[in-house]
C-alpha cells in the first residue's frame, strides 16, 4: 500500500523560497567559476569539501537525533511531539531547520520523503542535499512508484508495508526516523549513531545493521 501525503505547501511561499536559492546558486556557481580560472581553488578539493558534508559531517547531526530517540524514551516523545525543539535540544537549528516533522518507521508503515518542486531539505541534521535528491526522475517518480524507487536503492519491503510519501516545503520538513536495528540493545548512542546513514533518514534506506557496520569498518 502506498500513500502520498499532500499538505498543499506549495503556495507563492514555496516558489520565492525556491527562487531564492536559485539566484544564490547561480551566484556560488559564478563565483566558484571566477577562482577556479583564477586558480585560486582546486576543483577536485572542491568537490571533496562538499561530498563531505553532504555525506558526512551533516548527517551525522541527524544521526545523533536518531540514536537519542532510540535510546532515550522521553525524547523520544518529545521528538515526535516537537521535532524542532526537540532537534534544538542537541543543538542543531537554524534556515532550512526552522519547522521540522520526526517520521516514525515501522514494520506496518515506512515513510520517504522528497520535495517535489525543487529540493527542500532539512540541512541543520542532514548537510546538503544529495544530487539524487534534487533530480527531476527521483522527485517524479518516487511519488509514483516510492517501492520502484526504494527498489534502485536496494531496499525490498514487505508487500504489507504501507508507503507514505512525504513532500517537503519552505514551510516543514521532514526527518525519518528509522527503525532500530535488532542486536543493538545496550549499544551506546555514539555506537548506535554510527548504524545511522543520511538515506535511512531520508526513507530511501535502511538503518545499518550490526553486521553490516562491522564489514564496513574491516573495509576501511
Amino acid at each position: 500500500m502506498t500513500h502520498r501525503d499532500d499538505h498543499h505547501h506549495h503556495d507563492h511561499d514555496h516558489d520565492h523560497d525556491h527562487s531564492h536559492l536559485a539566484e544564490v546558486e547561480l551566484r556560488v556557481r559564478a563565483l566558484e567559476s571566477i577562482l577556479v580560472e583564477k586558480g585560486l581553488i582546486d576543483p577536485a578539493a572542491l568537490d571533496l569539501i562538499v561530498e563531505t558534508y553532504e555525506t558526512k559531517i551533516g548527517p551525522r547531526n541527524g544521526a545523533r537525533v536518531v540514536a537519542r530517540a532510540w535510546s532515550d524514551p522521553a525524547f523520544r516523545a518529545r521528538l515526535y511531539r516537537d521535532a524542532t525543539a526537540a532537534i534544538a535540544e542537541l543543538g542543531f537549528a537554524g534556515r532550512q531547520g526552522e519547522h521540522m516533522v520526526a517520521l516514525e518507521n515501522t514494520p506496518a508503515r515506512h515513510n520517504i520523503v522528497v520535495c517535489t518542486l525543487c529540493s527542500c531539505y532539512p540541512w541543520p541534521v542532514l548537510g546538503l542535499p544529495p544530487v539524487w535528491y534534487k533530480s527531476a526522475p527521483y522527485r517524479s517518480r518516487v511519488v509514483i512508484d516510492p517501492r520502484g524507487v526504494l527498489r534502485d536503492f536496494g531496499v525490498e519491503l514487505p508487500a504489507t508495508t504501507e508507503i507514505r510519501v512525504w513532500d517537503s516545503t519552505a514551510e516543514l520538513r521532514y526527518l525519518v526516523i528509522p527503525m532500530r536495528p535488532s542486536g543493538t540493545e545496550g549499544w551506546s548512542e555514539a555506537r548506535l549513531a554510527d548504524l545511522v546513514t543520511r538515506d535511512s533518514m531520508i526513507g530511501t534506506g535502511l538503518a545499518m545493521t550490526p553486521a553490516g557496520l562491522a564489514h564496513k569498518e574491516a573495509s576501511t
